[in-house]
């Protein structure tokens, strides 16, 4: 049967500002740009402007602005898209096989990537939502919201308009979940079935709203996809006076007109800020560009303490095999190395725990080459660890975990990188050649994207196509390894973690980045 495009025959939805008319391909319908807030510089959300007659929603919403011009590299590996930025960006992307209020399927929100300071709800083409709206018959959903100083940077002292600018991009979340509990029904979605699921900073953002009181009863599952921050991004206390006055002075303006910050051009606001925030966060003070902890945002749950909501909430946490460190290639050709060869290589660099990583490697990962262990990630993995055992000493709601370990076709066996299993998740391998492999990414697809599907629907990932996956307990760990052949297994990567550590205590998750440089991908 060939796919069929309507638009004239697709009926315009009533949401509560306005009508809203988007397409249909394939039998899925297909609403982008639809408004779901609108929101003042430095302020909070509200609801959207109302309008008149039926707005066409075919088209991508503007994406938040970003301090640093987007610099492609690596579309190979993260294929990306470029769109217009505008600081209105509160804007929603719906895709949907159904447009009746009794449907009730379940909804999907993507939460995007790129920390609290990059990204966007289309930034990556595995981001489109309409192959995972087919294969699984759910509601997804994706939004732009404010991000670095326009979503995170705190005025509150200046003003008490400015109440909680710290979190306004976290805020502008929480007022797109609001929306969904008032709209999605009309797109065929259960509103009292919504399960947040994001990848990197989307991980990220995830935790934060398990931690935000406003956002109780707003949504009923996670999924944090190499996500968990733990450590590697402290959450300031206090307050930001300080980057904001070396903004003003920048700016020439004084403290007495803090209003005219709002009217400054964008570009030339956040040129102030890259002058002075190196300055600045060299006091230690809080400088934006992240969340700050408050009454409104209590902190990442496993650091500071797990909420009533967090609690409650069913959550897969997950990593990939070798985050940031396979973002470039090898300098060597893995294939064509002998035993010993990888036994020199990984000699020079983990010393006298040699040995003991090697005997830890071979029985985590038994059927990959000793050589891989070089490119683990200890960082994400540990931190995802980490929140999986402090969540599931709480009975209230069952916690997964996983980790993607695929090798892909390139550089002789590229190990998995951040953002790779994000096609697989999205049902999107169509979307990224490096994904496909016929006869093995097809079937791993499947398994991902359906342990997905069934935990959104049920809150348990468990389907007939992947070994059977228990819930972690406090004291047991039990991982899906999802790869060539997907296995379930107990404290698996334990002893090579601490092994690792041992040999390279000096490594820090910002010291990898630092090594990598120019040659990391955007993401």
């Amino acid at each position: 049967m060939i796919p069929k495009f309507e638009y004239d025959n697709v009926p315009a939805v009533k949401t509560t500002a306005g009508y809203v008319k988007g397409y249909c391909y394939n039998g899925t319908y297909t609403f982008k740009g639809v408004p779901y807030g609108d929101a003042q510089r430095f302020q909070m959300p509200h609801d959207p402007e109302t309008w008149e007659g039926i707005k066409e929603t075919t088209s991508f919403g503007k994406v938040c602005p970003l301090l640093i011009p987007e610099n492609p590299k690596g579309e190979m590996l993260i294929p990306h898209m470029y769109w217009p930025e505008d600081e209105h960006c509160l804007f929603a992307n719906i895709w949907t096989r159904h447009l009746e209020k009794d449907a009730k399927k379940p909804v999907l929100l993507w939460l995007h990537g790129g920390g609290f300071f990059a990204g966007s709800s289309i930034e990556q083409l595995a981001y489109d939502g309409a192959n995972l709206s087919e294969y699984g018959d759910v509601v997804v959903v994706s939004v732009n919201h404010r991000l670095n100083i326009l979503g995170f940077m705190d005025l509150e002292s200046f003003d008490k308009k400015y109440k909680n600018s710290s979190n306004a991009g976290l805020a502008d979340l929480v007022q797109a979940l609001r929306w969904l509990r008032d709209n999605i029904s009309e797109f065929g979605g259960d509103p009292d079935n919504i399960t947040l699921f994001g990848q990197s900073g989307g991980g990220m953002k995830v935790t934060a709203l398990m931690q935000i009181p406003e956002a109780e009863g707003l949504f009923h599952k996670g999924i944090v996809m190499s996500g968990v921050a733990g450590n590697m991004m402290p959450y300031a206390k206090g307050n930001g006076r300080a980057i904001v006055l070396a903004m003003l002075k920048e700016l020439d303006i004084s403290e007495k007109e803090i209003e005219k910050i709002e009217t400054v051009p964008i570009s030339t606001l956040q040129r102030a800020y890259l002058k002075v925030v190196k300055d600045v966060a060299k006091t230690g003070e809080y400088v934006g560009n992240n969340p700050m902890i408050n009454d409104y945002f209590l902190g990442e749950p496993q650091v500071t303490y797990f909420s009533e909501q967090a609690k409650k909430t069913p959550l897969i946490v997950g990593s990939v095999y070798s985050e940031f460190a396979s973002l470039n290639p090898a300098p060597f050709n893995k294939q064509e190395l002998t035993i010993d060869e990888m036994r020199q290589i990984l000699s020079a660099r983990f010393k006298d725990k040699t040995e003991q990583i090697i005997e830890s490697f071979k029985i985590a990962y038994p059927d990959k080459k000793i050589v891989d262990a070089l490119f683990i990630d200890p960082f994400f993995r540990d931190s995802s660890k980490e929140l999986v055992k402090a969540k599931a000493k709480y009975k209230e709601a069952p916690t997964y975990s996983y980790v993607f370990a695929y090798e892909f076709p390139c550089d002789h066996g590229r190990c998995a990188w951040h953002c790779s299993d994000i096609p697989f998740v999205f049902h999107n391998i169509d979307k990224v050649p490096i994904a496909n492999t016929p006869g093995i990414t097809d079937r791993l697809e499947d398994q991902m994207s359906k342990a997905i599907i069934n935990f959104a629907y049920t809150g348990n990932p468990n389907h007939e196509g992947i070994p059977k996956w228990d819930a972690c307990k406090e004291d047991d760990e039990v991982t899906m390894i999802f790869d060539k052949e997907c296995r379930s297994a107990h404290d698996y990567d334990t002893a090579l973690l601490k092994h690792y550590h041992e040999a390279l205590p000096e490594v820090t998750f910002a010291a990898l980045l630092a090594a990598m440089g120019d040659n990391k991908s955007q993401h």
